[in-house]
């Protein structure tokens, strides 16, 4: 398995945007073929600061996740929303 947090801190007045945007997201990614988990947590000392925490079965369901139109189309809009930068980080599940 494979674990992403992908964290961002959005400009306070693009935050509701981001949820809605992101909402759509969760629902679709859920139904993904690989997906195991997929989640949004919101940083406790920060609103503004997100992470999607997200678990695959590999890499292959994550490459087509990367493809699909939902993570296409969304995906590019969050740049206009976000302070600054998006950190991804891909982890092996250790069992």
């Amino acid at each position: 398995m494979i674990e992403i947090i992908a964290k961002g801190t959005f400009k306070p007045d693009c935050v509701e945007t981001f949820k809605q945007l992101a909402h759509e997201m969760i629902v679709k990614t859920r139904q993904e073929p690989g997906c195991i988990s997929y989640q949004l947590c919101n940083d406790l000392s920060d609103p503004n600061t997100f992470a999607f925490v997200e678990t695959w079965q590999d890499q292959t369901a994550i490459d087509s996740h990367n493809q699909t139109l939902h993570f296409t189309s969304i995906v590019p809009r969050f740049a206009d929303l976000l302070a600054g930068p998006m950190e991804v980080k891909l982890y092996t599940v250790i069992e």
